[in-house]
């Protein structure tokens, strides 16, 4: 399929009609019925039935439609960037990073690298390591901000600095934790696929503690709101914990500290240019206000 096979296939499968899919590419419904006759042709099935007025997408169209959304959708991430480009050049940034950093951590770079450098545009990415790697590795992105620490050939890893894992709980209580204390609690633990998941599970098995998991999870956040709700006890980062700490919430630090490093992913053959070192600068002073702000 072409480019405008892939058009007018989104089109009318979002209207119905040839009629409001030719308005909506801005062509004549001759030039739209075309269209579609040139797509079924290269294809060799029909992609819409005629049923009671609309046009409804046959059984070959609806398992194409999944993959053509996911086209459709990077057809217009590339017309972005390049009105972007065109617009503003050198000043738009596809930035991924880990969930619980998007939270916690990306906001405020975001917003004082928009303050000091006005036209400053954003896609922002969240995704899980193995995502971010690929996404870097396809240039679909610029940098990537990641609490994972493994390398990989062609991607080039800036140390930002560090958080910690914390213990996050409704039930008051001052001063640093050992995990052996809250093995007998009902814990929310991250899953060990994540970074710190695996770092606690690390620590936990040179122990010899098994704790009760009441639940696992994937995403640092959910395991604050599950905190928050009273499911049972999170350990989780500082940085997420911090952004999503509510009144009533008492955070505290695990002794001895298990440390979850933060870095930035760039591509090795690529320079950094002003634009990205401005925004790592930013981003390793937000780590260590972060850090900074842990009570002790």
């Amino acid at each position: 399929m072409r480019l405008r096979h892939i058009e007018i296939f989104e089109a009318i499968r979002r209207t119905g009609s040839l009629t409001q899919a030719a308005a909506a590419l801005h062509i004549t419904q001759p030039a739209a019925s075309k269209l579609l006759a040139s797509a079924e042709a290269q294809l060799g099935f029909k992609l819409f039935d005629r049923v009671k007025g609309r046009l409804v997408a046959t059984r070959e169209a609806d398992i194409l439609t999944p993959e053509v959304a996911r086209l459709n959708q990077d057809l217009d991430s590339v017309r972005r960037l390049a009105a972007s480009l065109r617009d503003r050049p050198h000043a738009h940034l596809r930035l991924g990073c880990a969930p619980a950093l998007g939270l916690g951590l990306l906001p405020g770079v975001v917003r004082d690298s928009r303050q000091a450098r006005p036209g400053l545009t954003f896609d922002i990415h969240t995704h899980h390591s193995a995502e971010l790697t690929r996404g870097m590795l396809t240039r679909e992105l610029d940098l990537a901000v990641t609490f994972d620490t493994r390398d990989t050939p062609g991607l080039a890893r800036i140390e930002l600095g560090h958080t910690e894992l914390v213990h996050l709980s409704r039930r008051p209580g001052r001063g640093p934790l050992a995990l052996a204390d809250i093995a007998g609690d009902d814990l929310i633990l991250l899953d060990a696929s994540d970074a710190s998941g695996a770092l606690l599970q690390m620590a936990l098995d040179a122990q010899g503690l098994d704790p009760r998991a009441a639940v696992r999870v994937q995403t640092h956040y959910v395991a604050c709101a599950l905190a928050e709700a009273g499911a049972g006890d999170a350990i989780i980062d500082a940085v997420t914990a911090q952004a999503m700490q509510r009144p009533g919430m008492c955070l505290r630090r695990l002794t001895p500290a298990l440390r979850v490093p933060i870095s930035v992913l760039a591509r090795e053959q690529d320079p950094l240019s002003a634009l990205h070192r401005d925004l790592i600068d930013r981003l390793r002073a937000a780590c260590e206000a972060s850090q900074a702000a842990l009570a002790p």
